[in-house]
């Protein structure tokens, strides 16, 4: 994440942390540090990369997204 005031460097992080805040960890109680990190890594690895899909990977998954394009790039 970049200075205050240099939005554009800022809103791939801001949108990330707002999904996360919206669709994850809204309405949940975390008894201890612990669970809360679990959740996040839950979010991100299990949610966010294999279920999500992103409308800049033409509505795909980052994972199908990197299956179909990782041979393209390794040429």
């Amino acid at each position: 994440m970049s200075r205050r005031g240099n939005c554009y460097k800022n809103a791939v992080a801001e949108r990330f942390f707002w999904s996360l805040k919206h669709e994850w960890t809204r309405h949940e109680a975390y008894p201890n540090l612990e669970d809360a990190r679990l959740s996040v890594f839950k979010y991100i690895e299990v949610f966010y990369n294999r279920q999500r899909l992103h409308q800049l990977l033409g509505y795909k998954t980052p994972e199908a997204f990197e299956a179909e394009y990782a041979p393209v790039l390794a040429a």
